[in-house]
């Protein structure tokens, strides 16, 4: 058989087993997200944002964010009922491949190249809840600013965990103009070295 032809039935091969692993993974992620509005939520609180950073009135923009603390409230009850509710996913389900694309049987080739999505989940929730709080007694918009980059941060750990880290950063890049790393250089403090320590561990 000419090697041409076996390389593509490879590559074809390939390709339908890793799409029908990231469906199941798609699937998971939605089954757990159904019960809630964290992306409704999300959406209307980083629209808001950005509508309070364009008021030129400090007074109007300070009005614009306390309209938004009772969705910032709910995000957080329900994303930490959600990082609670995926503790139940069986570890092995749970893991992400650190490899930057998608291949199918990479976490049972490379399992140490991984990463657990229930403890992602978890530092996503408390990053969410210490901004929300603003624990660091930051100003108006540089809280703001900070809530974004969390936001951001946990929809580009969803996304690497339905696909693939390099189709997540090229998600949040597409859609909000920010590159992975300013993403994680902007998230607090806190949140920084938890998810850094995280990945750091599997590598």
């Amino acid at each position: 058989m000419d090697l041409l032809l076996v390389l593509a039935l490879a590559a074809i091969g390939v390709f339908l087993l890793n799409a029908r692993q990231q469906r199941r993974r798609i699937a998971l992620l939605g089954q757990r997200l159904r019960p809630y509005q964290i992306e409704r939520l999300m959406e209307t609180l980083i629209q808001g944002y950005l509508r309070a950073m364009g008021e030129t009135d400090a007074e109007r923009r300070t009005q614009v964010l306390r309209m938004l603390e009772g969705n910032e409230a709910q995000l957080c009850e329900q994303f930490e009922r959600l990082a609670a509710d995926f503790r139940h996913v069986p570890a092995q389900q749970a893991r992400v491949s650190l490899l930057p694309v998608g291949l199918p049987f990479a976490l049972q080739l490379f399992p140490g190249a991984s990463f657990d999505m229930r403890e992602a989940l978890a530092i996503h929730a408390r990053g969410i809840a210490r901004s929300a709080r603003n624990d660091a007694a930051l100003a108006p918009r540089d809280k703001a600013f900070t809530m974004t980059a969390e936001l951001l941060l946990m929809q580009h750990s969803c996304h690497w965990f339905c696909k693939s880290r390099a189709v997540a950063s090229a998600r949040v890049l597409e859609r909000h103009q920010t590159p992975y790393a300013q993403i994680l250089a902007s998230v607090s403090p806190e949140t920084r070295a938890e998810y850094e320590k995280l990945l750091r561990r599997c590598e």
